[in-house]
């Protein structure tokens, strides 16, 4: 099955936003920086709607991270995973996402590991939904709307 590049006006999905970090004790003010940091990239990147952007920042001990095999231990372990509709951004679209949350990572984190990986999720419009309606009942209400 072939997913196809769906329009602008129907980009303005809801990402969901997953930022692990090893750090247990990570201040509000860097957690409500990887949330703003993290919506707006979706906003400005991604072209998602802010209004339906949900980060979740889940922090860890240190020696639940691993790298090489190894616990992180002078760096803090950081990964950045996103949940988003298939076919509604272009492969320029996600590559500005990803250079912008690594970028955020190291401003808000400081050193990071050899390795803080960012990936983007891409779920078919039947398999993906917000409040018990899946995307492509989304697009099709939006579409009956007009």
């Amino acid at each position: 099955m072939s997913i196809h590049f769906i329009p602008f006006e129907r980009r303005r999905t809801m990402p969901y936003i997953r930022v692990t970090v090893s750090e247990p004790d990570l201040a509000p003010a860097r957690r409500y920086a990887l949330a703003e940091g993290l919506t707006d990239l979706a906003v400005s990147a991604l072209g998602k709607s802010v209004a339906r952007t949900t980060v979740h920042v889940n922090t860890v001990p240190g020696d639940h991270f691993f790298v090489a095999g190894r616990p992180v231990r002078e760096a803090t372990g950081a990964h950045v995973e996103v949940s988003i509709t298939a076919g509604t951004n272009s492969a320029d679209e996600k590559a500005r996402f990803l250079t912008g949350a690594y970028a955020l990572l190291r401003e808000t984190l400081g050193v990071l590991p050899p390795v803080a990986g960012v990936a983007l999720y891409e779920l078919h419009p039947e398999s993906y939904g917000y409040n018990g309606v899946t995307q492509l009942d989304h697009y099709r209400g939006a579409s009956a709307a007009r």
